[in-house]
């Protein structure tokens, strides 16, 4: 069985077959009368790839189309159907060929295709993603999940096998054949000597003249800008001259001055005036209110007025039922809100103090980490050398066994170069036997070619017959008047069946008994609105009176604000949180001298690379900007706890 042509047929008639134009079922027995010279097992094999190529035309061409997407460049098109038939056979005939007759059958053909097609088709990759979205849009994704990813998934680690067979046979098919050849030998030309050349005789340097100096007048200021300032100022101060002479002398036709009775008059009135001002008054008129009350009307709705009344309706029967308890007997639980409210405070005092401590605390955790960071450091430099020493080693190591191997290949591909030379009587054998298949083949082919042409012939006329009888009933002509009595029944023998005249009549009446129902209708929707409206307004009154209610718990609720603004003062002269103050600032000096020690010693030791140097600049850079910009999210979340204790 040759594997090759069997594939190749299939192929060829795959070209052949035009979906449009021919049935699958038609064409499959055509193919069976063609292959009877063949075994029963090719002609099986090779009638049952056909079929399943076509019948699973639409997964096929997933995988085909993003196969040449990836690598169309490189392959022809021609080799598509080829490609398909080999996505056949591995999809849906792997498990019953077995790996062994699919490795044949695919070494049969082009290894470098063969290659292509299948580490592109058995990438894990492309089936899991590509190919399996592309599938799911045709059938359900849980159906390509078992049936077709997950089978093929299996076959993945085999399929490298395969692959890496394919690798080698390529390699070998791709030595050329070197022949020897004679290196050229060179030769010294053979060249007289020159003479030595005499030096040139030295250039004579001509002398410069000495250049004349620079005159003093190019560094100097000009002399007419401190001219015009001098005229400027001495205009100006004419100009204020003759103003004060002006302002000083008095008209003469008329005395500006004012009489003494009006002097005495504008004292008293300034005076008055000045007694009207109160600027040591001692009480002032208080500070401005920080929450000022709005005095504009706000216009509620319906459903804003009616979810407020319900709210106030609902604390006004638990006011009703605490006060129905007192009357059977109950205590009342003023001096228990009076002992939890002061207990309350205690423990906000408490919790106050504590958050503090904690925050302090966190603080002296972290220089303790800056400096267990420290030592982390050092120990990881220590253990970097170590690794960079057994690197080096490893990396030696690998060279050699580099070496080896390069000279195993060497030796492999000259074994493969003297297998090579035994194979070109065997292409000569297969062309002879490809020639005498050709021509077997045109021969059945012009026979069956005549045979359709007879029967293609035969169905045009029975076409044309009937096409004919078709046009002579549609030019008989049809009688399409039809006169209607409206008191009269269609004649359909139903129980519902009634004429058109009673149809209208019901009709009135329907109408009519629609009109009485829209009347009844309206009238209830507008007593409804007037209940309503009647609502809204008791609503209104409730509301106005729970709010002037709420006016006073506010005034209330600011009091207990203040208390807490003093609570809050207390807390930081607790002494505890005073302690952890201290020593936060001792664990800080702490760190800023092993700082300072540290650059100290840096500055003592041997001067590294530039590179290496700049490098670890950066890095310390980096980790003190890393370290203070957790020091201050830790401090920003403590004070936001504070915060938020505080307020609640």
């Amino acid at each position: 069985m040759n594997y090759k042509e069997l594939v190749n047929e299939v192929a060829r008639f795959l070209d052949e077959f035009q979906e449009d134009k021919q049935c699958i079922d038609s064409f499959t027995e055509d193919t069976a009368k063609n292959l009877q010279t063949r075994s029963s097992a090719d002609q099986k094999f090779i009638i049952n790839t056909l079929y399943g190529c076509i019948m699973h035309k639409k997964l096929l061409n997933v995988v085909v189309n993003i196969f040449y997407l990836h690598h169309g460049k490189n392959i022809f098109r021609v080799d598509r159907n080829l490609f398909t038939v080999v996505c056949y056979l591995a999809m849906f005939c792997l498990d019953d060929l077995g790996l062994e007759h699919f490795s044949r059958i695919i070494k049969s053909l082009d290894n470098a295709k063969m290659h292509k097609f299948l580490s592109f088709f058995f990438n894990v990759n492309n089936l899991t993603t590509h190919i399996q979205k592309e599938w799911s849009h045709i059938y359900d994704a849980a159906i390509v999940d078992e049936n077709w990813i997950t089978p093929l998934l299996s076959w993945c680690s085999e399929m490298e096998m395969l692959l890496d067979q394919l690798t080698i046979k390529m390699g070998m098919g791709s030595v050329p054949k070197r022949s020897p050849r004679k290196n050229t030998e060179p030769k010294e030309f053979d060249l007289t000597k020159p003479k030595a050349r005499p030096l040139p005789a030295p250039e004579v340097i001509p002398q410069q003249d000495k250049p004349k100096p620079v005159p003093a007048s190019t560094h100097r200021s000009p002399k007419e800008p401190e001219i015009l300032d001098d005229l400027r100022q001495m205009n100006r101060l004419k100009a204020f001259q003759t103003l004060n002479e002006a302002n000083s002398q008095q008209f003469r036709c008329a005395n500006p001055q004012k009489s003494e009775k009006t002097q005495n008059i504008i004292s008293e009135i300034i005076k008055k005036r000045e007694a009207e001002l109160k600027f040591d008054k001692t009480y002032t008129s208080g500070s401005p209110a920080t929450q000022k009350t709005n005095s504009l009307p706000v216009r509620l709705n319906t459903t804003a007025i009616l979810r407020e009344g319900a709210l106030y309706n609902r604390q006004l029967e638990g006011e009703l039922q605490r006060l129905e308890q007192l009357s059977q007997g109950a205590s009342e639980p003023s001096s228990f809100l009076q002992w939890q409210k002061e207990m309350k405070e205690k423990d906000l005092q408490e919790e106050l103090a504590e958050l503090e401590r904690r925050r302090l605390e966190g603080r002296i955790s972290y220089e303790e980490a800056v400096l267990a960071r420290e030592r982390v450091l050092k120990h990881n430099r220590y253990k970097a050398q170590e690794t960079k020493e057994e690197t080096a080693e490893l990396m030696r190591k690998y060279a050699e066994k580099r070496l080896k191997e390069e000279k195993e290949m060497r030796e492999l591909v000259q074994q493969v170069a003297d297998g090579h030379k035994s194979s070109k009587a065997a292409k000569a054998r297969l062309q002879e036997i490809k020639q005498r298949i050709v021509k077997e083949v045109s021969e059945q082919s012009r026979e069956l070619l005549s045979q359709a042409l007879e029967e293609a012939q035969a169905e045009l006329s029975r076409k044309m017959e009937l096409i004919r009888q078709i046009r002579a009933f549609e030019l008989v002509p049809m009688v399409r008047q039809k006169f209607i009595d409206e008191t009269e029944t269609a004649g359909h023998d139903l129980l519902c069946e009634m004429s058109l005249a009673e149809l209208r009549e019901r009709l009135a009446l329907l109408r009519e008994s629609e009109q009485c129902d829209l009347e009844d209708r309206r009238q209830r929707i507008f007593q409804e609105k007037q209940f309503k409206e009647q609502l809204l307004l008791e609503q209104l009154d409730n509301i106005a009176l729970r709010r002037n209610l709420a006016e006073q718990a506010a005034l209330r609720s600011q009091q207990e604000k203040k208390m807490r603004s003093e609570l809050r003062e207390a807390v930081f002269k607790d002494k505890r949180v005073l302690a952890l103050q201290k020593t936060l600032e001792q664990k800080q000096q702490e760190r800023q001298k092993r700082k300072t020690e540290k650059n100290t010693v840096k500055k003592n030791e041997q001067v590294l690379p530039l590179t290496l140097k700049t490098s670890l600049n950066k890095k310390q850079v980096l980790e003190e900007h890393h370290w203070q910009e957790l020091e201050r999210n830790l401090e920003q979340q403590i004070h936001g706890a504070f915060q938020q204790s505080v307020y609640k």
